[in-house]
């Protein structure tokens, strides 16, 4: 997804009409959507002024790649089961209780999760983002009535295969790795996000 400077601007005008105390926004969208470059572009602009947002990436809750080789799931890593998304929830009501959370983020890099990654204070608005934030099964149902609003960024399978083919070259794996993932793991959980985008408040 690309946004115009126009509509960055408008979008992070109307995050601030709406920040009190404390404001999360929830950004969701497929793998490959755009979602963290939208989140880091909203941080940014507002805080042009002094240190109003923060970024809460859900990836800081992917399972470590020891876990998921244990269970052997590391092959279908990002679909919702490889994420805990117990401790996500649990960080989560932290952020809405106010309270100063150490949060994971994670590298693309290594791979892994990386704790501590980022600390929220008292920032009055946390913008977090990810994929299955509006999923209506197990621990990821509590996550809606978390946010105070949640943004759904749509974008089409043949914009999202050469994104995601990208960034999987970038992250060393062959050209054919790359292609046997897409279509046996991302394409099916593109799907499944795709589903849960009536559940958003505004559809980009």
């Amino acid at each position: 997804m690309t946004v115009s400077e126009s509509e960055l601007l408008r979008l992070a005008e109307k995050l601030r009409e709406k920040a009190g105390a404390r404001f999360v926004l929830g950004i969701v969208g497929p793998p490959g959507a755009g979602k963290s470059t939208l989140a880091e572009r909203l941080r940014d602009v507002l805080n042009e002024g002094g240190r109003v947002a923060v970024v809460a990436p859900m990836d800081g809750f992917h399972r470590s790649n020891a876990e998921l080789d244990e269970i052997g799931a590391r092959a279908r890593k990002g679909e919702p089961d490889t994420f805990d998304a117990e401790a996500y929830v649990a960080a989560l009501r932290q952020v809405r209780a106010g309270s100063r959370v150490e949060w994971p983020t994670f590298s693309r890099v290594t791979d892994e999760p990386v704790p501590g990654g980022v600390m929220i204070g008292d920032e009055p608005v946390v913008i977090t983002e990810g994929n299955y934030l509006l999923l209506d099964e197990g621990p990821w149902r509590d996550v809606r009535g978390l946010l105070d609003e949640a943004w759904f960024i749509d974008v089409p399978d043949e914009l999202l295969v050469p994104r995601l083919l990208e960034r999987f070259l970038a992250g060393g794996r062959s050209r054919e790795e790359a292609e046997a993932k897409i279509a046996a793991s991302d394409l099916r959980n593109a799907a499944l996000v795709r589903a849960t985008r009536d559940r958003a408040d505004v559809v980009l």
